[in-house]
């Protein structure tokens, strides 16, 4: 069920085309990366519903009775289960396995670089949020609010999603990402 443009099927694809490329890196198991980054947003509420936080075990849940359904491998259901549900910000879940930080790192470098920029413009349109604020677009003499202006939401979340970022290799494709986003926000600074 996707709930905005942000998490659509483009989405899922470039969550598993990371995910894929982090599990080859990594040497990870595809058996559990695999469904679970296809399957990590196949439910979701709305980024400004309060339910959001529950989102990634409601998705665990649906993609467990579906890889069920299908008679998937029975060893790899809990590590899949698992991966789901660590994959979400919001959900604030500890992942367990290299398996779960593959499938939530892939899922936040796509909240990264040009893609993220986008996805972050999708989001924040979405519940009216204006794109800076108008006196004190950065924030310096005002305490951020990424519910009222979109790029807040650089400072307050997307910039530190490197930092939580396992593997080594996200790590490195963080840093190029990040620094686009720098990017962008000068060129908006300067067309300002």
């Amino acid at each position: 069920m996707i709930q905005d443009p942000a998490h659509d099927i483009n989405h899922v694809r470039r969550v598993v085309k990371t995910a894929l490329s982090l599990c080859q890196q990594e040497h990870a198991k595809i058996e559990v990366v695999l469904p679970a980054a296809y399957l990590h947003d196949c439910f979701t509420f709305p980024k400004n519903l309060p339910d959001r936080a529950t989102s990634s075990t409601i998705a665990a849940q649906k993609a467990d009775a579906f890889l069920r359904s299908i008679d998937y491998p029975q060893q790899y259901l809990k590590a899949i289960e698992h991966a789901i549900m660590a994959h979400s910000y919001s959900a604030n879940i500890k992942p367990n396995s290299l398996e779960a930080k593959i499938v939530q790192d892939a899922d936040r470098l796509d909240a990264l670089g040009a893609i993220g920029v986008s996805r972050c413009l999708q989001v924040s349109s979405g519940f009216g949020a204006s794109l800076y604020h108008g006196d004190d677009p950065y924030g310096e003499h005002r305490i951020l609010d990424d519910k009222a202006y979109t790029i807040d939401h650089f400072q307050t979340k997307l910039f530190k999603l490197a930092d939580l970022l396992h593997t080594d290799a996200a790590k490195r494709e963080a840093k190029s990402r990040i620094q686009f986003m720098e990017h962008f926000l000068e060129q908006l600074n300067s067309e300002m």
